[in-house]
């Protein structure tokens, strides 16, 4: 009988004994298997080969702030949920984790069923939170947008041309007009664009995202739509270059 995975929690803690405390209590209390990271250079590394369903982190690190490193992962498209765990009740960085994308806050000293519990509430979250996703980027919840003179509908997968004519698009397709449309003005690189759509550990080659750009031009095309604002930058990526109004 196949029993379902432990979740792997990265205990990112300065303190030594606290650390290992924290890993006993949730391989005993929470049947999880953890990760402890003194470090966030620690974290970093850990995460561009491995996978975990949540992190644990101090707000204080030895070689960066918890705040930071959450900045960075956030950046380079690192999605993990974060519980903050502090042992300074201070109002102000309560707030700022949470509005920065912290799952939660916790105060030390801490009793460990209750640590158990609000981890445990994230994991929830966190299993149903993307299951509207159907692109690394892109949800069928999502507003429609314009793009290049059409509307793209996710909910439906569709394209609304300005000639009345509605067409069906794929997922990636669809992932793709949303990048764009969310990062204009900018040159995207090939692998800006491979790992929003398709994740970042995905093995697709830039021949690939080529064969869907083909597609796009195509479906543009058939309905007298230019993609003058949609550029290729030759050895680089693209470009959606949308003018500001005046």
């Amino acid at each position: 009988m196949n029993q379902t995975p432990k979740p792997l929690i990265i205990i990112a803690e300065d303190d030594k004994d606290l650390a290992t405390l924290i890993a006993t209590q949730l391989e005993i209390a929470g049947g999880m298997q953890s990760q402890i990271c003194h470090e966030a250079n620690h974290v970093v590394r850990f995460l561009k080969s491995n996978f975990a369903n949540l992190i644990l982190l101090d707000v204080h690190l030895p070689d960066e702030t918890g705040f930071n490193l959450m900045a960075e992962l956030r950046k380079s498209g690192n999605e993990t949920p974060v519980i903050f765990l502090t042992g300074e009740n201070d109002e102000v960085k309560k707030v700022k984790a949470l509005e920065m994308g912290g799952d939660d806050y916790i105060i030390k000293p801490f009793g460990f069923p209750e640590l158990i519990a609000r981890i445990n509430a994230v994991l929830r979250r966190a299993e149903t939170s993307h299951d509207g996703n159907i692109t690394q980027n892109a949800s069928i919840t999502d507003k429609a947008f314009n793009f290049c003179g059409a509307k793209i509908n996710p909910q439906r997968l569709e394209v609304n041309f300005p000639d009345g004519e509605v067409e069906s698009i794929g997922r990636k397709e669809l992932g793709i007009f949303a990048y764009l449309a969310s990062h204009p003005n900018a040159v995207l690189t090939r692998k800006n664009l491979i790992h929003s759509v398709w994740g970042i550990h995905a093995d697709v080659r830039s021949r690939s995202l080529d064969q869907y750009i083909v597609k796009i031009r195509e479906l543009f095309k058939r309905h007298d739509l230019t993609l003058d604002a949609f550029r290729t930058v030759h050895g680089v990526g693209y470009i959606y270059d949308v003018k500001e109004p005046e």
